[in-house]
């Protein structure tokens, strides 16, 4: 299952669309690079702007047209990977968040 996920920074707040075609606001907090590719990890944003206290959202960056510098963000399944994203950005931020395993 791929999704594509198309978005749009102002800031560090980049919205998505879901599955469903419903936008998605996010805090952009890191990109991590592993093996020669990229990664977002993201933190949802609830309708008051506010950062949910919760899981981050961590999606593979795809090159859609790199003419236009168009990005889009697909979902990944391999379990490894993210783990392995997920520790690198723990390790970088790690005095900067409280890390619940």
């Amino acid at each position: 299952m791929e999704e594509n996920l198309e978005g749009e920074e102002l800031d560090n707040i980049v919205i998505l669309n879901d599955e469903e075609g419903n936008e998605v606001k996010f805090e952009f907090l890191d990109l991590v690079e592993l093996d020669e590719e990229e990664y977002v990890v993201l933190l949802p944003v609830t309708e008051e702007g506010e950062e949910e206290e919760g899981e981050v959202v961590i999606l593979k960056v795809e090159d859609t047209d790199e003419e236009a510098d168009e990005e889009s963000y697909v979902s990944i399944e391999d379990e490894e990977v993210l783990n392995k994203v997920f520790e690198i950005f723990k390790e970088k931020f790690k005095d900067d968040f409280d890390f619940v395993d």
